[in-house]
């Protein structure tokens, strides 16, 4: 007979999951047994909150939503600080965890925490499974929701007798692919006159942009506009490396080429931005007007109200704006000069009298020793001292052959 456990190893098989992020537990052992007689990798954590991390950017980097797996009460919850990354970072995912009986418990309240109430507000969707019948369904649906616009964690519990309950076998559903509609002619329109019209316009990549389904797209998009563009931090790797166009990175407060470029602009195309990022640039009386591109409506905020919207697939709807925009964008690269300059001046090592990220890298490295060691907390400072910081070769090391600096 088959066991509540095997359907729902079988219908993560069937979501295309080979490989689960975890730790095994009391409650959710019958799991662990039908993962070891599947296709599946169990990845074994030393905490459960490093498991949702891991399922978290698994999802990220591959659109697919990551498993992870715990046992129930205080290993459940350490799943909860995973949870609020993927939901604030659009990252695709499905927790399960483990539970006590729900027919009949001979352990009464011990460890019970109701993980379920506590998961609904740092998730799309939170369950309890009840029944293994509904195990094909609910996971469909799990999968569903977690990869839908706008991607985020799931939560499904399975109580530890529900796990082990043998029954029929029940059938599960084939995934689907859901199909987003391109953006509407009108609004393409609309987009494309304002860009013509820009004498300096800018492209911004958010977190939204940041889908393996959108990259080719996206960065046809580039070429064929010719705009420069910057990204926010977490819309950071979004277009492939390699293109003379890209300005850096956004980091509020620093005085460097992107926010030059931003002050400079009258229109700002952002593409796949979320007001749930930390604001690149603020919008205002006097500033760039700004066409937002996205799955989903702008979410109008104090900081971020855009005067044209372009709501669709974003990939297929760069590609129906780009046609009616390559070769017709005279200034397009307008701002690029800044880029150029300022990258001369650091390149240089040149000191200034202000204090912006490149003054702050070059005062360290004059002050640290030649084999001292720098530790960066968080924060996107760690951007600038990655991009601009240069390390030098230890000569002493067997079988080193660099002669100056490395970046």
């Amino acid at each position: 007979m088959t066991k509540g456990s095997d359907l729902l190893v079988a219908a993560l098989e069937n979501e295309g999951v080979d490989r689960i992020f975890g730790i095994p537990g009391e409650e959710n052992l019958d799991v662990v047994e039908s993962i070891r007689k599947s296709s599946i990798e169990l990845v074994l954590t030393r905490h459960e909150q490093a498991a949702a991390f891991m399922a978290a950017t698994y999802g990220r980097l591959t659109g697919k939503p990551g498993v992870c797996l715990t046992t129930l009460g205080p290993g459940a919850l350490n799943l909860s600080t995973g949870a609020a990354y993927a939901l604030l970072g659009a990252m695709p995912m499905v927790m399960i965890t483990g539970q006590k009986g729900i027919l009949s418990s001979r352990q009464a309240r011990f460890q019970v925490v109701d993980v379920v109430a506590s998961m609904k507000p740092l998730t799309k969707l939170a369950r309890q499974i009840v029944s293994p019948q509904m195990i094909p369904t609910t996971v469909r649906e799990a999968f569903r929701i977690a990869q839908e616009e706008r991607p985020g964690p799931v939560h499904l519990e399975l109580p530890e007798d529900i796990a082990a309950e043998e029954c029929q076998e029940v059938a599960l559903i084939a995934p689907h692919q859901l199909e987003l509609p391109t953006a509407s002619e009108a609004a393409l329109d609309r987009a494309a006159a304002l860009i013509t019209a820009a004498k300096r316009p800018l492209l911004m990549f958010g977190a939204a942009a940041s889908r393996p389904r959108s990259t080719s797209d996206i960065a046809q998009f580039v070429i064929r506009t010719r705009i420069p563009f910057f990204t926010t931090q977490m819309g950071k790797g979004t277009v492939p490396g390699g293109t003379e166009l890209y300005m850096g990175t956004a980091a509020l407060s620093e005085r460097d080429y992107v926010h030059e470029a931003i002050e400079q602009a009258d229109l700002i195309v952002t593409i796949g931005h979320d007001t749930i990022e930390k604001p690149p640039f603020i919008m205002g009386k006097g500033g760039p007007k700004v066409v937002h591109i996205g799955y989903q409506p702008a979410t109008v905020e104090q900081v971020y109200f855009p005067q044209s919207e372009v709501i669709g697939d974003i990939g297929p709807s760069l590609k129906a704006l780009a046609d009616r925009l390559e070769g017709k964008l005279p200034n397009a690269q307008a701002l690029l000069h800044l880029r150029e300059r300022i990258l001369e001046r650091i390149a240089a090592r040149a000191t200034e009298d202000r204090f912006t990220p490149q003054r702050l890298v070059h005062d360290i490295r004059e002050v640290m020793p030649h084999d001292g060691i720098l530790a960066l907390d968080n924060g996107m400072y760690k951007i600038w001292f990655a991009r601009n910081y240069r390390t030098r070769c230890l000569d002493a090391l067997p079988g080193a052959a660099c002669h100056g600096d490395l970046w």
